[in-house]
């Protein structure tokens, strides 16, 4: 039985249950999105976080009832011995949901471990199916490589969704593209809302395509029924299913419509920070109590459960910032 001690909700009644890492802030990409145009500067290799310290950090949540572990980057695939988390989490952990969510450039030659260590579900991050736009945005030519590793994965049996930042001007006018994805394969395509996280991104206002205007403009080129919840993890998205398509189609709406009310996921950064909160700056350092022989799972536990109480909610954040980006840290390092 499940002890209510142990159950952590945050001061708004939310339960937490999901756990993001991002193991890296290195990546082979250079989407528009996501990095500034300035000099690349990457987190100091000693104060990234331990694949032992992640191990550590999943075994105390897990304790507290956290089921779901999200691995992403930068790009995962861009560190050393990935595959050593993967399946040192599995090993583990034998019934802990674990996805990871990747670029695709990378990850072909790792899908045998992937099967191994049981992964629950890959989310591909593709903002286009046309090679120049998806250049356009990453600033590289690697389209093809990532459908390569997308068939792979299907072929592997391995749940995949496919992950596109929605921009207009950018990749609006793919939507043909994009539907002709879900018609050949069983996968869920997500369009997320552009957000202006950190400096020196594309964003702009007239770069906004919202979730309303996306479903707008899929309903001109095809029939698609709002999906119940059947039981799968949406999570944040709102899933359509799409008249004549093996796979679906979804909107998530991360600015125009917030989340924020059944958000239950924490953030840890490359460096080992817990971030409760994507709008938030705020952060709890935890990579000191994990490398102080004299701190215990116990006090990590509770400094997690002290994050956990002062969660805010999100789009409260946002309205006071009034236009101005969502945090300061670039998604590279907070792990998206």
């Amino acid at each position: 039985v499940m002890s209510e001690e142990h159950i952590i909700t945050d001061s708004y009644q939310r339960r937490v249950s999901y756990l993001r890492f991002s193991v890296t802030d290195r990546c082979n990409l250079h989407c528009v999105y996501c990095r500034s145009d300035g000099p690349e500067e990457f987190i100091p290799h000693e104060d990234v976080l331990r694949y032992e310290e992640i191990i550590r950090l999943v075994r105390i949540a897990r304790s507290m009832h956290v089921n779901k572990v999200r691995l992403t980057g930068g790009e995962p695939f861009a560190r050393r011995d990935f595959d050593k988390l993967l399946l040192g989490l599995r090993e583990n952990f034998p019934d802990l949901n674990l996805r990871i969510t990747s670029n695709g450039t990378l990850m072909g030659p790792h899908i045998p471990v992937l099967k191994q260590a049981r992964i629950n579900a890959v989310n591909l991050s593709i903002d286009s199916f046309r090679p120049e736009t998806f250049a356009r945005v990453t600033g590289h030519d690697l389209l093809g490589k990532v459908t390569e590793t997308l068939d792979a994965l299907l072929d592997a049996g391995i749940r995949t969704k496919i992950n596109a930042v929605a921009m207009r001007g950018i990749n609006d006018h793919d939507l043909p593209a994009f539907l002709d994805i879900i018609r050949r394969l069983p996968v869920d395509v997500r369009f997320i809302e552009f957000m202006p996280m950190g400096s020196g991104t594309v964003w702009s206002q007239n770069r906004f395509w919202s979730a309303d205007d996306i479903l707008r403009d899929v309903r001109k080129l095809a029939h698609i029924e709002p999906v119940a919840q059947d039981g799968f993890d949406h999570g944040p998205a709102s899933m359509y299913t799409v008249e004549g398509c093996r796979g679906r189609l979804g909107v998530i709406t991360a600015l125009s419509n917030h989340f924020c009310k059944t958000c239950n996921r924490l953030r840890i950064t490359s460096d080992g920070h817990l971030r409760t909160c994507l709008f938030s700056d705020k952060m709890y350092p935890l990579r000191g109590l994990l490398r102080n022989p004299e701190v215990t799972d116990g006090d990590i536990a509770a400094e997690i459960r002290r994050a956990i109480t002062e969660k805010p909610i999100g789009n409260e954040l946002l309205k006071a910032r009034r236009g101005r980006a969502v945090a300061s840290g670039q998604m590279d390092s907070i792990g998206g």
